[in-house]
């Protein structure tokens, strides 16, 4: 595949994880950034991948709702009454703890189910042969995880 692009999101979010055997256990938060790559064997009709903006379109929900928000293992005793508090702002992991691996497989999955949904704008399709690449999330300066498939 010789053709990629990448866009990038930085987030302000907070998790905690139950299984962590240090102050990872207790609530924190980080300033991270997602980054997400597309390939194509070709270029479309504009000699793009796709345009950026097409891709932000596509990215921006998957990415956004970690913005501000608190991502948290459902079998955490305090899940409940924290999403009864407030709502959407908490992200749930279904029986898993948030970890940046497990946070960069989701938004794969979720941006790879968005990409064979219509364009949200016709005017900037993305063709359907544009594969998701990779999402990398980075949970520190120095530290970051990646999914793909």
């Amino acid at each position: 595949m010789p053709f990629r692009i990448a866009k990038t999101f930085t987030v302000e979010s907070g998790h905690l994880l139950t299984k962590h055997p240090g102050a990872c256990r207790f609530p924190h938060g980080h300033s991270r950034t997602v980054e997400v790559v597309l390939a194509a064997d070709t270029l479309d009709a504009r000699d793009m991948v796709c345009d950026f903006k097409a891709l932000k379109h596509v990215i921006e929900t998957a990415v956004m709702r970690y913005d501000h928000s608190l991502a948290l293992n459902t079998a955490d005793p305090q899940f409940a009454a924290l999403r009864a508090l407030y709502d959407d702002r908490i992200v749930p992991f279904e029986q898993m703890d948030p970890t940046s691996e497990a946070m960069a497989r989701l938004i794969f999955q979720e941006i790879r189910a968005a990409l064979a949904c219509p364009p949200r704008d016709p005017a900037y399709p993305i063709h359907p042969a544009v594969r998701l690449e990779r999402v990398r999330l980075t949970e520190t300066a120095s530290s970051w995880a990646e999914y793909w498939e």
